[in-house]
């Protein structure tokens, strides 16, 4: 097992401890409303300390009931929820594409600091001419690549990824298929 997948398990199971154990141990028995917020104890403790207080300010909304406010709650708390997992999406999404980006640009660096081994390959580079797997990676000038690659390469090298038997191409001209110039 990962240990990322571990660390999840044990948070969950810490999650599903912190809910179901005040309802096991039987924490809210004996009391009137045995869950009740914050705001509604501390409201209790005010009258209990100074019967007299005048509060500073009403509430700008007053649920018709207990069920519609704590229906707000829960809806506020999921609209969180939802602004929370989007960022952290967000910006996971943008450390994995960043990651990606690096990884590709680490193996194009190799691929141009390799240097050419094979005769017939370093013939097909010199001349531009070449197909197949070659010209898909840069190496010739057929169809899919780089012109940089193939800077020198001879007018009738195009014909020959085309398809088409140029002179002196070899006219193979066929997929995975080297055809290094005068072949």
């Amino acid at each position: 097992m990962k240990r990322d997948t571990r660390i999840n398990a044990l948070l969950l199971l810490v999650v599903a401890a912190l809910a179901v154990l005040p309802l096991a141990l039987g924490l809210g028995e004996g009391r009137e409303e045995p869950f009740a917020g914050a705001d509604a104890q501390a409201e209790t403790a005010i009258t209990e300390i100074a019967p007299d207080y005048e509060p500073w300010f009403t509430p700008l909304y007053e649920p018709p009931s207990g069920e519609v406010e704590s229906a707000l709650f829960a809806l506020q708390a999921a609209l969180g929820a939802g602004v929370l997992a989007y960022y952290f999406g967000l910006r996971r999404g943008r450390r994995q594409a960043a990651r990606h980006a690096a990884a590709v640009a680490a193996v194009a660096a190799e691929a141009e600091a390799r240097p050419a081994t094979d005769a017939g390959r370093a013939a097909g580079v010199a001349s531009g001419t070449g197909s197949g797997t070659e010209a898909a990676s840069g190496t010739g000038a057929g169809a899919g690549s780089r012109r940089e690659a193939g800077a020198g390469a001879a007018p009738e090298a195009g014909a020959e990824a085309a398809g088409g038997d140029a002179p002196g191409a070899g006219g193979t001209g066929g997929r995975g298929e080297r055809s290094g110039a005068g072949e």
